[in-house]
């Protein structure tokens, strides 16, 4: 089981026991208004989501952590890497992205998961580029790009949601350096 430990948080695989704070962070309208179409998603799409997130470490030997807190176990939400669908401009490169209930915001747990997601993007899977896509305007994710070192690429349009979203990247060969 691939699990991570940072100084204050486990990332790892999902469980059963994820599903119910999972889709309560799925259920929040400001959690979710910066993902996907914007809204909040049932607890079925959340199962499916769970699903697919897992079925991608099979397949790919990555995917989404589920984000805990060290101390309390609580679940804080998600982080982790999957090969992107959209916008065409990053379509099949391996992307970063992250969702923590609202109570976790401002407290670096993003930037902390993704940090060490990137690590492990680089010295466990030997990748050497990764991505990220956020909604113009999202001030919080473009935070935690930036303290990735994730360089701008340009904008899109998602073709599904018809969004307008920034593109960044990094060449993780010079990450570790």
């Amino acid at each position: 089981m691939t699990e991570i430990r940072t100084p204050r948080l486990v990332l790892r695989r999902w469980l059963d026991d994820d599903l119910v704070p999972l889709s309560e962070i799925h259920a929040d309208p400001v959690v979710m208004q910066a993902i996907g179409d914007g809204r909040p998603c049932s607890a079925d799409r959340t199962a499916e989501l769970i699903e697919a997130w897992e079925e991608e470490w099979d397949e790919e030997g990555f995917g989404i952590f589920a984000v805990e807190l060290l101390g309390s176990g609580e679940l804080a939400g998600a982080v982790g890497l999957s090969v992107a669908d959209a916008p065409a401009e990053v379509a099949g490169e391996v992307a970063i992205s992250w969702r923590l209930g609202r109570v976790f915001w401002g407290q670096g747990y993003a930037s902390e998961a993704a940090q060490a997601t990137l690590e492990f993007a680089v010295q466990d899977r030997g990748l050497d580029r990764v991505v990220a896509v956020c909604r113009t305007g999202d001030r919080a994710s473009r935070n935690v790009i930036d303290k990735l070192g994730m360089q701008a690429e340009g904008t899109a349009q998602h073709p599904v949601h018809g969004q307008e979203v920034a593109v960044f990247g990094i060449d993780l060969t010079q990450y570790m350096a």
